[in-house]
């Protein structure tokens, strides 16, 4: 048959129309597995690269990167929906709309249906669906028509259900085949390795083309017939299934319904892409033949170890975090718990003399209650007899009374007659003294007439002696005044103070030039000390450390400060953090050192003792030492080197491995900083070697015959572990180390110090030139001086001799003053007035004197009358009173007598009402004390109260009554005492003094320290909360993980056994090795299948890579791994496209005949081989089908073509024809 150029009617694949139920979109990469027992949809980060991933495996809708596939308003990609999974991979209804783990057995959760475990919903591996009667898989290709598309005008061809070989010269367009079954089933453009946009496939010169493809479908249903629309002016395209527009996602999903795997290499493989296949990693080569071969459920097996794996380690360093935090909360709890339960210990003692506070109170009212009623019955019985003696001696009391007022009345009349009499004394006693006053002047005034001659004589004697002086004091006047001239002096000290003021002056011109140099040199010498200090800061490594730890955790940087000031509190010494007092001497060894510390372990304090431990976390961390809140980490484990493991190589080994030493020999720290190194760094047993061309796998062998380790090479750490499973093999995991940024000492710039160097030269200069300034200045300084002392000592010259004329003048003025006063004292002396009128004048006075004491003698004559009447009156008022006042006496004995039994009464009344009074006043002082004691009483302890009060009143009645009742001779059961609070105020009083007791002997514990351990507490439960339910996760996770392996593994590797031996076998055909093998890896995504080839005697088997074989090496491996897949393939049809570049006539001959062999069983799948030239006498099969791709400017009719004998038919009737045609056919035999 075949196929002009020329526009034909295209034949329908299918007679009648097949309609497809959509059953949902196609499945790409969900979330991730449940999480804390309950199920989550995926995080958005992780979404977007599964879908990522999705779209690399060709899951997504195939428009490519830019392109959109438009039909109607449903444009390009395709939503992410989850499906149900029973175990053999069905999709199955489901109302919660969750996913179950396919791969996990019946009995794989112990706790049944409520703990279901999601998984990654991946592409959903379907099982190759049974082979029709017509030889075909549903899912293969039975024809492919296209128009406009690369080099294609139009074209119809159908396919062989097992080995398709499409040949044809290059340029013909038989890898536009391949691209044409690509796209049209909706895959991307990127799978080809091609153009990525759509448009660029439509044939120039055209405007629009499209793909049509049959594909074969479910046994005892029609076929598929998918066509897709392609335009040159857009990237868009449209779709349609068995003739019916649909979205590409519906394409798509019909295609993961099929389980056509275009987007898997080891499935199909393009002519520009089997570089790449070599190129894959042995991690991808594992996923890919996972899902082209084997057991169906292997992917998602792998998944959930990838997942479940990747969340059981989160979920373990999440508890080791826990758990670490955990035991250091409960060590610190534990070290406070006695001092807790002695809190609440004292507690309750409070709590109990609480409330014996108010029960005393309450039980000494109703004893004082009791009293008072008792009293209150006597003090009315003695009230009532005094009160009936008192109105039996009324009359006589009445008579006493009216005594009393006369009595009274007689005492105000004779205390009135005192009083006047009184008053008269006190009148006389006035005259008395003015009398004695004018007695004493007379006798003043005879004095002064007996002395008036002695002043007489004294006047005479002064008077000489006042003119002997004043004559002297004339005759001293009279001498003149011997003294220097003063306007001589005054010159003469003015000429030497200008003298003086040119020296001060020059001398304060000395003192500023002296000034200025000190604050020059001062200044200068200031300099040189800033400069220096600069340069002692660029030498001190511990201060740019701490400087840079103030940058990136204040915390930190002010604990240490506050730790410096404090370590006398502590008995050991606490360690600073390692990135301060750690140093590494060889600095070549600096980044490797850091390299094994994280952030946290450099910033650590080490204590050495778990009290220091204890109480620096106190401090710390639960106080506010600090004055603020602050975090820091800190450690302690008590010193046993038994429990450290040994070091994994001795020196000898390390030597010949290449190793420099252990990480250990390169720091410099406290000793009390080694365990800490040794204990949780294991820098004792880290490698280091400076050179990175060491033994890395003898390195790997001797670390992890230890149970693991790390060691560095140059840049590189190797983390050395070994496996839990099959064989513990040994894996290492590596990453490049970055350079030390906390203990790498910082180098000085050598500007800088070149800068503060020069600054220090420039001011020792200048302070030397000032030296030698201030040593001139010094010495101009000391000859002012010279000078300033000669002036000053003529200034004391010129002073002294001032002082001697002044004092002879004041001594002249001093003798004329004394001049003046004599002569003034003379002068009143000799005119005083004659004695004689001085003595008339006294006898005067004298006279007047005695006239005044006449007239006051006759007053007080008057009044000593006035006082002897009154006298006289008030003594008989006196007698009369006493006559009444002996009458009340008799009466009131009287009175006494008859009232001697009331008298007798009343003082017992008074003696029992005063006690009444007493007990009343007590009675309320304590009820009012019970009132106030009770209102204070809050909560429990109130309720508590009123409880025990409430049982005590029922029980009080209950007493009373039955008292009650005895008295009244009837009887009645006492009430029980049982539950009742029957103590008396002594034994109350006794247990508060018990109680204080025990108060006095439990120390008082701080508050805090019960807050701190509740809150501890609280935490601790808190986190053992979520420790078991990690450790629950963790369980669930190791049982998936276990399941999925127990299945998983054992397919895997019997797959890989499968294709190993006809891998090996098809190499050993042609002469050469091969070997698959199963790279295994403690993360499971790291789970790798290796090629390893030798296609020469003198090699070894060698991994296949995309650089070290050639290419036809690559090329022949290729092939024979996925020959050897193909048997094992699930896909409905493959796909190689000119896979024998490069190989040699035998391996090209051998490749040809196997794949024969294999791809015309009975039981194979569809395949397709694309291959530009064919050896003679190859292999040929009856269930082959060979399509001759021809190009030219002539193409024969294509009907009556399919065999060779109908071929040659044909073209003898087409000889006889006259017309002439042109373009590209696809004949087949």
């Amino acid at each position: 048959m075949a196929i002009s150029k020329k526009e034909r009617k295209p034949v329908s694949a299918g007679e009648s129309e097949v309609r497809v139920k959509d059953e949902g979109t196609r499945t790409r990469r969900a979330g991730k597995m449940h999480e804390e027992g309950t199920l989550r949809g995926p995080e958005p980060e992780q979404e977007q690269q599964l879908l990522q991933d999705a779209e690399e495996d060709g899951d997504l809708d195939a428009e490519g990167e830019e392109e959109e596939e438009m039909v109607g308003e449903e444009e390009g990609g395709s939503a992410v929906k989850r499906r149900r999974l029973d175990s053999t991979g069905r999709k199955r209804d489901s109302a919660r709309g969750s996913s179950q783990n396919p791969s996990a057995d019946p009995d794989l959760d112990a706790e049944g249906e409520e703990e279901e475990e999601e998984v990654p919903t991946t592409r959903v591996n379907v099982k190759t669906q049974p082979r029709d009667t017509d030889g075909y898989i549903p899912g293969s290709i039975v024809r492919i028509q296209l128009k406009n598309f690369v080099t294609y005008d139009y074209v119809q061809f159908h396919c062989g259900p097992y080995l398709n070989m499409i040949l044809g010269p290059n340029g013909t367009g038989k890898s536009s085949i391949a691209c044409a079954i690509a796209l049209g089933l909706n895959f991307p453009p990127s799978i080809l390795g091609r153009a990525s946009d759509l448009n660029s496939f439509v044939k120039l010169g055209t405007d629009k083309g499209y793909i049509e493809i049959e594909l074969k479908g479910p046994k005892h249903k029609g076929n598929y017939t998918i066509r897709r629309h392609l335009s040159s002016t857009s990237r868009a395209s449209t779709f349609t299934l068995n003739g019916q527009s649909v979205p590409a996602r519906e394409v798509s999903a019909k295609m993961v319904e099929l389980n056509v795997q275009v987007g898997n290499l080891c499935s199909f493989l393009p002519q520009d892409r089997v570089s790449e296949f070599a190129a894959m990693s042995p991690q991808q080569l594992l996923r890919e033949t996972q899902r082209a071969a084997g057991d169906e459920r292997l992917t998602q097996w792998h998944d959930t170890l990838i997942s479940a794996g990747r969340e059981l380690r989160v979920v373990q360093e999440a508890m080791k975090e826990e758990q670490e935090t955990l035991t250091q909360l409960r060590d610190r709890n534990a070290a406070i718990e006695r001092d807790v339960q002695r809190f609440r210990e004292r507690k309750r003692i409070e709590r109990e003399i609480q409330l014996l506070e108010v029960l005393i109170p309450v039980e000494e009212y109703r004893v004082s209650r009791k009293k008072f009623i008792e009293q209150k019955g006597l003090q009315r019985v003695w009230h009532d007899k005094v009160r009936r003696l008192k109105e039996k001696n009324a009359p006589v009391h009445q008579l006493l009374e009216s005594l009393e007022k006369q009595v009274k009345s007689q005492d105000k009349r004779r205390e009135d007659l005192k009083k006047s009499t009184l008053d008269k004394f006190k009148q006389m006693v006035k005259q008395w003294e003015k009398n004695e006053k004018l007695d004493n002047e007379s006798e003043d005034i005879s004095a002064a007439l007996d002395g008036l001659k002695r002043e007489e004589k004294d006047r005479q004697r002064r008077i000489k002696v006042l003119e002997s002086e004043v004559t002297q004091t004339k005759e001293e006047l009279g001498k003149p005044l011997e003294v220097e001239s003063v306007d001589d002096l005054n010159e003469e000290q003015k000429k030497m103070n200008q003298d003086k003021a040119a020296v001060m002056s020059r001398k304060g011109n000395i003192e500023a030039d002296l000034k200025r140099n000190v604050d020059l040199k001062s200044a200068k010498q200031v300099e040189v000390e800033g400069a220096q200090a600069e340069l002692k800061k660029l030498d001190d490594i511990l201060e740019r450390k701490m400087q840079n730890m103030a940058q990136v955790d204040r915390d930190t940087h002010d604990v240490i400060l506050w730790l410096r000031k404090n370590q006398h509190r502590f008995k050991k010494e606490v360690i600073e953090p390692a990135a301060i007092v750690l140093n590494v001497p060889d600095q070549r060894f600096v980044h490797a050192v850091e390299a094994c510390c994280s952030v946290a372990q450099l910033r650590t304090f080490v204590a050495q003792s778990q009290e220091d431990l204890d109480l620096f976390n106190s401090l710390v961390n639960d106080g506010n030492e600090l004055g603020r809140r602050v975090r820091v980490t800190t450690w302690f484990r008590a010193q046993r080197e038994e429990v450290l493991p040994p070091e994994p190589m001795s020196r000898d080994q390390m030597r010949g491995l290449g190793f420099d030493g252990y990480a250990l020999d390169y720091v410099d720290c406290p000793q009390g900083l080694h365990w800490f190194l040794k204990r949780e760094l294991n820098l004792h047993r880290t490698a280091i070697a400076l050179n990175p061309n060491i033994d890395v796998a003898r390195a790997m062998e001797l670390v992890g015959a230890g149970g693991g380790g790390n060691f560095l090479n140059g840049q590189t750490m190797n983390n050395i572990s070994r496996s839990q499973y099959g064989k513990r093999a040994v894996t290492n995991m590596t990453k490049e180390i970055k350079p030390a940024r906390t203990l790498h000492a910082t180098m000085i710039d050598p500007e800088v110090k070149q800068k503060h160097d020069l600054t220090i030269m420039n001011a020792r200069q200048e302070i030397s030139l000032l030296e030698e300034e201030r040593r001139r200045l010094d010495a101009d300084m000391a000859a002012i001086r010279e000078e300033e002392r000669h002036y000053d000592r003529k200034a004391t010259e010129i002073r002294r001799r001032r002082e001697a004329i002044t004092r002879a003048q004041a001594r002249r003025i001093n003798m004329e003053a004394k001049l003046g006063r004599d002569e003034k004292e003379l002068d009143k002396l000799l005119n005083a007035p004659p004695v004689d009128e001085k003595r008339k004048d006294l006898k005067r006075r004298l006279l007047k004197l005695s006239t005044k004491r006449l007239v006051i003698m006759k007053e007080y004559r008057d009044l000593a009358r006035a006082v002897m009447d009154e006298q006289r009156e008030c003594c008989k008022a006196g007698i009369e009173g006493l006559q009444i006042s002996a009458n009340r006496a008799a009466l009131k004995a009287e009175c006494e007598r008859k009232d001697e039994k009331y008298q007798l009464a009343l003082i017992e009344f008074e003696k029992v009402n005063k006690a009444y009074k007493r007990i009343k006043q007590e009675s309320k002082d304590k009820l009012e004390h019970s009132r106030q004691v009770i209102a204070g009483v809050t909560g429990d302890l109130k309720e508590e109260y009123e409880t025990n009060m409430t049982v005590r009143i029922e029980y009080d009645r209950a007493v009373d009554a039955a008292e009650a009742a005895a008295k009244e001779g009837r009887h009645m059961t006492p009430p029980s005492a049982e539950g009742v609070d029957v103590r008396s105020l002594e034994e109350l009083q006794e247990e508060m003094e018990n109680q204080k007791a025990k108060l006095e002997l439990n120390l008082n514990t701080n508050p805090g320290i019960v807050e701190q351990y509740e809150r501890r507490k609280a935490e601790i439960e808190a986190l053992e909360g979520n420790f078991e339910e990690k450790q629950r996760k963790a369980e669930r996770y190791e049982r998936s993980i276990k399941s999925s392996r127990d299945n998983w593994q054992p397919a895997l590797e019997k797959l890989v056994a499968s294709i190993g031996e006809k891998f090996s076998a098809a190499f050993d055909r042609i002469g050469c090795a091969g070997e698959i093998r199963i790279s295994p890896h403690e993360d499971y995504d790291k789970w790798a299948i290796d090629i390893l080839v030798k296609f020469r005697d003198s090699e070894r088997l060698q991994l296949l890579t995309a650089h070290r074989q050639s290419g036809g090496e690559r090329s022949l491996s290729t092939i024979l791994y996925l020959m050897s897949l193909t048997e094992e393939a699930r896909a409905p049809f493959s796909l190689v496209d000119e896979i024998n570049q490069g190989m040699d006539k035998r391996a090209e001959r051998m490749v040809h005949n196997s794949l024969v062999e294999v791809t015309c069983k009975p039981d194979s799948a569809q395949h397709f081989l694309i291959t530009p030239k064919l050896l003679p006498d190859l292999e040929y099969h009856e269930r082959m089908k060979i399509l001759c791709v021809n190009n030219g400017e002539w193409l024969p009719e294509e009907r009556n073509l399919g065999n060779m004998m109908r071929m040659v038919e044909g073209f003898v009737v087409l000889q006889q024809r006259k017309g002439k045609g042109g373009g590209s056919g696809v004949g087949a035999m």
